[in-house]
């Protein structure tokens, strides 16, 4: 038998990295599957839904350079959707293989027809479908081109009869190239910025992703300047360890030192971030932007000076442009305010909560205490993401994932197969919420059927917490956001895992421990305190007031138990109100 485009397709993904594809077969990607399984380089991960391999290969993108999930026909694609959503604006190198119908039955209206153009279009950056087998191969080597250099997802559309057909020798590449390139602002600009910089009398730092890279020039940036250094949820891991000047996280899951640094700074440089909260970002200070995406530049705030490049080697050029300042005031005051809020935390992790209602700051704590060095934490959105962001440590060797950017729901346990998968060896935490956890808990199946060392933790508050907190401080009763859950324990139990409930905050470290120490799938259902609140570093009048107006609804609708509980969990927000 000849080399089918299957064939040569599968030769050419194996050959640029390629090491799983996630995906349900069937249908038109049985004969990618078939490749797959002749050719013996790549493993097919059968997930039980689309939307979780889309979810483990944007892990697995974000923690290895480039990854491959696939989906067949009509549902199989909408399936893939919020995955590939999410993995795009992660910036996560993905191919997606949207498998399709036979081209001959196109703009049929065929059984599970869709059109993959329209379908994608808008969660990638590279979106085309082949319909004759000199196509196939070419448009396979776009995509991986444009996933890998643009960081993003590139879908590429085969249809069964195509992928069944003979390969056909092309001219133009079959192979991944992946040139280096140095990235920096001009000698002019740089000298510019050294000159506001080297002026100022208060200068901040703000991390994001992007400065992860360049740690140590950060580091030695901010102790030339005596700068304070604030980052974002996605920057925490990399820049926050070994770092004498951090002032924690702001925006909406951060700490009132990182907002009090940017808001009382002359100066604040934003070093690759796209930060979106515009409320934490100060009007009065002179910012300056450095990305290397310049169409990002300006589009959170007004900026002094917006300036391209990667972090590293513009650093590298700038700091010998730069004077040791001698002045310590502004950073020293920064520092012990910002000592001052750690140890507010800290009264939290003190009061441990009570039976069915234990305090998950402190139980953030004990997961950090506990994990490893090296461990990977993927974390659902909502409030599980804010004990997370406040209490899990950086060590300068975890990773960290969630839907930082797209901000979904469900993503925690799928992320953890795809990193589980792909370092083996590193503890692998998922932090669910239960509302995040019930949404795709078939899933669950996948990390038993490739018994992956996964811990899920689930942060069990009976209630869908972030909504709830929206609605808080909207002045609005809180209504459907409470959750009847199974006993998440016996489900997993069922399915194979090492399962525990913790239900007194007395279980919860010897009971993660355990887990620790038991080898294959493990999840700990522990019951945390619903009532259980997050101010934001920022706090509005408005805000306060839609509290209090939420307060006097449920006393006048009968539900004063509902608001006696939230005053007695949260009666340590108070000093950090008023």
């Amino acid at each position: 038998m000849g080399k089918s485009v299957a064939d040569q397709l599968v030769e050419m993904l194996a050959d640029a990295g390629i090491k799983r594809i996630y995906a349900v077969t069937g249908d038109s990607l049985n004969h990618l599957n078939d490749a797959v399984r002749r050719d013996g380089r790549i493993q097919w991960v059968h997930v039980r839904h689309e939307e979780v391999g889309a979810y483990a290969a944007g892990a697995e993108a974000q923690l290895e350079g480039l990854a491959c999930c696939a989906g067949s026909s009509g549902p199989g694609h909408v399936h893939l959707i919020n995955g590939l959503y999410d993995a795009h604006r992660s910036g996560a190198p993905v191919i997606a293989i949207a498998s399709t119908c036979a081209t001959n039955e196109f703009g049929s209206d065929y059984f599970q027809e869709t059109n993959t153009i329209k379908l994608f279009a808008d969660c990638s950056y590279y979106n085309q479908i082949a319909t004759t087998p000199a196509q196939a191969p070419r448009m396979l080597q776009a995509a991986l081109q444009h996933a890998v250099h643009k960081k993003g997802v590139a879908v590429f559309g085969l249809p069964g009869d195509v992928a069944a057909a003979d390969a056909e020798n092309i001219p133009t590449a079959l192979k991944l190239y992946r040139p280096a390139s140095v990235l920096r602002p001009t000698e002019t600009e740089l000298q510019q910025l050294a000159s506001i910089l080297q002026g100022a009398d208060k200068v901040t730092i703000y991390c994001g992703l992007g400065a992860t890279t360049a740690h140590d020039e950060v580091v030695t940036l901010a102790t030339l300047l005596k700068a304070p250094v604030g980052y974002s949820f996605r920057a925490k891991m990399g820049i926050e360890y070994d770092n004498p000047q951090e002032v924690g996280m702001t925006g909406l899951l951060g700490l009132a030192s990182a907002y009090k640094s940017m808001f009382e700074a002359d100066v604040v440089l934003l070093l690759g971030t796209d930060f979106p909260y515009t409320p934490f970002i100060p009007d009065k200070a002179r910012i300056i932007q450095i990305d290397n995406q310049p169409e990002r530049l300006g589009r959170r705030a007004s900026l002094e000076m917006g300036l391209c490049g990667d972090m590293a080697p513009t650093l590298q050029a700038l700091l010998p442009m730069i004077q040791d300042k001698k002045d310590r005031k502004f950073l020293d005051t920064m520092l012990e305010f910002h000592e001052e809020v750690k140890q507010k935390l800290n009264t939290y992790v003190d009061d441990r909560g009570k039976e069915e209602a234990i305090s998950p700051e402190y139980v953030a704590t004990v997961i950090s205490r506990l994990a490893a060095s090296d461990a990977i934490f993927t974390v659902d959105t909502g409030m599980t993401n804010v004990w997370t962001a406040r209490y899990i440590a950086a060590t300068g060797q975890r990773s960290l994932l969630g839907s930082f950017n797209h901000g979904s729901m469900a993503n925690a346990m799928p992320q953890a197969i795809g990193a589980a998968l792909c370092q083996p060896g590193r503890e692998v935490y998922a932090l669910c919420g239960d509302g995040g956890l019930t949404m795709l808990l078939g899933d669950l199946m996948t990390i038993r059927q490739y018994n992956l060392p996964v811990k899920v933790i689930v942060f069990n508050n009976r209630s869908l917490g972030m909504v709830k907190l929206e609605m808080e401080v909207a002045g609005l009763p809180d209504w459907q956001t409470d959750m009847i859950n199974p006993d998440f324990a016996a489900v997993a139990t069922a399915m194979g895992f090492t399962a525990f409930t913790v239900r007194s905050p007395d279980e919860v470290e010897s009971t993660l421990t355990r887990a620790q120490q038991t080898s294959g799938p493990v999840l700990v259902n522990i019951f945390t305190n619903p009532a259980s609140l997050a101010m934001p570093p920022k706090i509005e009048f408005e805000q306060m007031k839609g509290y209090a107006l939420w307060m006097g609804k449920l006393i006048l609708g009968g539900r004063f138990d509902d608001v006696l509980e939230a005053v007695k969990s949260n009666y340590k927000h108070i000093k950090d109100v008023l």
